[in-house]
């Protein structure tokens, strides 16, 4: 097969402020628009250093390089009633002319007080993320 990959879409649940939200991609490209503070910085620096490169640095995840806001708050704020929370963040890959799919994925969960844990998935089979599949 020489058809070549490209990105699909990307996926935010249950994180930051995303209970399920997917944005997609275009013949590979993604353009997001919208007001200061709606969460396009956001969305783009939490997938690509988490899912391409694992880095959960504070500095990572800001837009600015500031260490002011860790992984564990874009899961649980500080005002937060929950006790714990798990998301999900993904990025779907989709053979350029062939209905094949591959996503590569991270979890991560925190409960309040407790140590942050993570783990990556990846789905090779076809199958796809949707509503309900995790």
């Amino acid at each position: 097969m020489n058809s070549r990959w490209q990105a699909s879409k990307i996926g935010l649940i249950n994180f930051w402020y995303y209970d399920e939200q997917e944005f997609p991609f275009v013949k590979g490209r993604m353009l997001l628009r919208g007001s200061n503070g709606s969460g396009k910085s956001v969305t783009m620096q939490s997938v690509v250093p988490l899912l391409l490169d694992g880095n959960m640095s504070p500095e990572r995840l800001d837009p600015f390089g500031s260490r002011d806001r860790k992984m564990s708050s874009y899961l649980l704020e500080e005002d937060d009633e929950r006790e714990e929370r798990t998301g999900y963040l993904y990025l779907e890959f989709k053979r350029k002319d062939a209905d094949n799919y591959l996503t590569i994925g991270k979890g991560i969960w925190v409960g309040r007080g407790r140590s942050l844990g993570n783990w990556y998935f990846a789905l090779g089979d076809g199958r796809r993320v949707g509503v309900g599949f995790l």
